[in-house]
């Protein structure tokens, strides 16, 4: 394998960097990718540089994506803003061949986004079940926590790793990637020069500012809701109405990344629960011991009822995308066990290095150790599982991790979303009842089924995540088995680093959502999930089913079940900013008659937004370490208790919006 000098870098990092043009369409018979690296000469991956800044990016990420999801309940992609930060620093450095080792940054630092996916849609279910129990002794520690996350973080690098060839390659120009596609033009682009990093630094400024000063200085309120005045209250009590939003600049660069249309479906979910569902129930509907429900506050018929059908609704999603992606199951089976008899050793060292895998005898020896490992954690982690629960806790990983690696991927590569919460759902509701069969009940059954959840989760986030990275190498020409190897260096880190956090943030803020504590509103629907499973009580199948079924109609009319279920779940709060966002990223992609100033515009949009989305997060981590330090800053109550933050919260979040919007616009032709 021939190895580039140094002039030979130079030049070419000199020359015009481009995608090639059947990058994004199908092959014609006998047409070959070739990526913009060449296979068969070898260029700088992995180094000191790469390693360290990867690190960082993993670490930073982690605790900035645990906040936004415990917070907020949305997860960004840290993927294109790591992406960025990557080139800027590159071209700040002036590194020779920045853009191989960009490829390898990203991929070890994106390790981040997908673990905290993983950790925190179920583990603080085990926190949130404490707190509704006070007299319930539920002991999780950190290192249950870490490994719980490096586990299935580790799981699903092994089982991915047989399917890369399908998705990124056999597979080309059939799946969309979005995610990929713009993480890849955005490396592609910076190996031109970092430019972009300075506006991203900017607007992350700009959001981590806002944020910060909303939540550590309380200047204005978080939330923008008709029950600030007398007569919306009123409105509350009397029709069970309310209109509420977050005013954080996170949810707003959320939504403009989500795009109009899905936050459109997110917010029609909401709608239904909040203004359909719980004023019908407030004036109509008995509780279960006969008292009327007009007495009780919406919160709390949402809360107890509405959510309960969005769960429903969430878990036939699940289901729906298994049957979907049957077909591609045992496709990928077959080309696991055909495309890699001959992959191993020497036929392995014989490929050019784009084609190399990891070999399937260290993925065979790599799948033993963590069954060992593993086995090993559930029988002397605290977890009291006798010998017969620690096989039976291995088959449910091992199998759900199996089954839904494809689900996972396969979502990500078509729609750029992983519908992982809903899959956790399922395997947490069967998993339940398979524990509790052998045995394994009351609080040590609900700690196990949730770390087992967490588990499976962290993998099939990891699947999902690791999909898009691999199909970047692929797209830019770098060598997967680099990229395999350190991603595992990318998810202990990540691991370490938000099982820290959650920590952190269950301590500092606690988990009623109510009175200003973290929504996390994935691991409260496992919470519900669980509980009532293993403490013998008798789950709202009912409600259950009712969402089941809306589910199951959405999708046979074409709209997206689970992003309109995880509306119905996720309180209103966090889904209308995201439609406010959404409908932004459609205003400034549509306001020119020149579709090329559209899309300058909506790729501006997109930086923008990322930047607001990453520095509210990472400030916002800041925030939870001056809270639980007790250092924040309290205003006189004649203010907090006056209509003052109120109003200013409506002021500040017209200002932030329309920074997006007149930023987004001013673009010309040569960016």
């Amino acid at each position: 394998m021939e190895n580039l000098d140094e002039n030979t870098i130079v030049e070419q990092a000199e020359q015009e960097v481009r995608i090639p043009d059947n990058a994004y369409t199908e092959l014609k018979e006998g047409e070959e990718y070739k990526p913009i690296l060449m296979a068969e000469k070898k260029y700088p991956e992995l180094n000191a540089w790469t390693i360290v800044w990867g690190i960082i990016m993993a670490i930073i990420f982690s605790a900035a994506t645990a906040y936004a999801g415990l917070r907020f309940g949305q997860v960004f992609e840290a993927a294109i803003p790591i992406a960025i930060i990557a080139v800027g620093a590159s071209t700040i450095a002036k590194r020779k061949g920045a853009l191989s080792e960009n490829v390898l940054i990203q991929s070890i630092g994106a390790s981040s986004g997908v673990i905290v996916a993983g950790a925190i849609f179920t583990l603080p279910a085990i926190y949130i079940i404490q707190e509704n129990n006070p007299g319930m002794q539920l002991n999780v520690n950190f290192f249950q926590i870490f490994l719980a996350s490096l586990f299935g973080g580790f799981l699903g690098i092994l089982f991915l790793i047989p399917f890369r060839k399908y998705f990124v390659s056999d597979m080309h120009g059939k799946y969309p990637f979005p995610e990929a596609t713009a993480t890849t033009e955005i490396l592609v682009s910076g190996a031109k020069g970092g430019s972009q990093l300075k506006l991203l630094l900017i607007s992350g400024l700009v959001g981590g500012l806002y944020d910060f000063f909303m939540t550590s200085f309380h200047f204005w309120s978080e939330n923008i809701s008709t029950r600030m005045t007398a007569w919306g209250e009123q409105l509350a009590m009397n029709h069970k109405f309310v209109f509420n939003m977050s005013g954080t600049g996170i949810l707003l660069g959320t939504g403009y990344l989500i795009g109009l249309k899905y936050a459109t479906i997110i917010c029609a979910g909401s709608f239904l629960s909040w203004w359909v569902i719980v004023p019908l129930l407030g004036s109509y509907g008995v509780n279960p011991d006969g008292t009327l429900m007009s007495t009780m506050d919406p919160s709390d018929i949402y809360k107890n009822y509405a959510r309960m059908i969005g769960i429903g609704g969430i878990a036939m999603a699940g289901i729906l995308g298994v049957i979907k992606s049957a077909g591609v199951i045992k496709t990928s089976m077959g080309t696991i066990f055909k495309g890699n008899k001959g992959s191993v050793d020497n036929a392995q060292q014989k490929m050019l290095r784009t084609q190399r895998d990891i070999s399937m005898k260290i993925i065979l020896f790599g799948f033993l150790g963590l069954l060992a490992v593993m086995g090993i954690f559930f029988a002397y982690g605290g977890l009291q599982m006798n010998l017969v629960q620690v096989i039976v806790g291995l088959l449910i990983v091992f199998l759900f991790a199996f089954l839904f690696t494809t689900v996972a991927a396969t979502a990500i590569a078509t729609v750029g979303s992983n519908p992982v919460s809903g899959m956790t759902m399922m395997t947490l509701i069967l998993s339940s009842f398979i524990l509790a069969a052998v045995g394994l009940k009351g609080t040590a059954g609900m700690v196990t089924a949730l770390i087992v959840g967490g588990i499976v989760c962290s993998a099939l986030a990891m699947a999902g995540g690791f999909i898009t990275d691999l199909k970047i190498g692929y797209w830019i020409g770098s060598s997967p088995y680099k990229q395999q190897g350190f991603k595992f260096i990318g998810t202990l880190v990540s691991a370490l680093t938000v099982g820290a956090v959650i920590m952190l943030l269950s301590k500092t803020y606690g988990y009623d959502a109510n009175n200003g504590g973290l929504v996390a509103p994935q691991a409260n629907a496992m919470a519900a999930i669980v509980e009532p499973l293993m403490s013998g009580q008798g789950a709202p199948w009912i409600l259950y089913i009712i969402g089941a079924v809306i589910a199951l109609l959405l999708d046979m009319i074409g709209i997206p079940a689970l992003a309109f279920s995880l509306g119905m779940f996720i309180p209103l709060q966090l889904n209308i900013p995201l439609l406010v966002g959404g409908g932004i990223a459609w205003f400034v992609s549509t306001r020119s008659k020149d579709p090329e100033i559209n899309k300058l515009r909506k790729d501006k949009g997109t930086l923008l937004a990322s930047g607001l989305l990453a520095g509210a997060a990472i400030f916002g981590v800041l925030s939870a370490i001056l809270a639980s330090a007790k250092l924040e800053l309290n205003l006189p109550k004649s203010y907090t208790d006056s209509s003052w933050p109120g109003i200013c919260a409506i002021v500040m979040y017209v200002a932030l919006c329309a920074y997006l919007i007149l930023h987004s616009m001013n673009v010309k032709k040569q960016e």
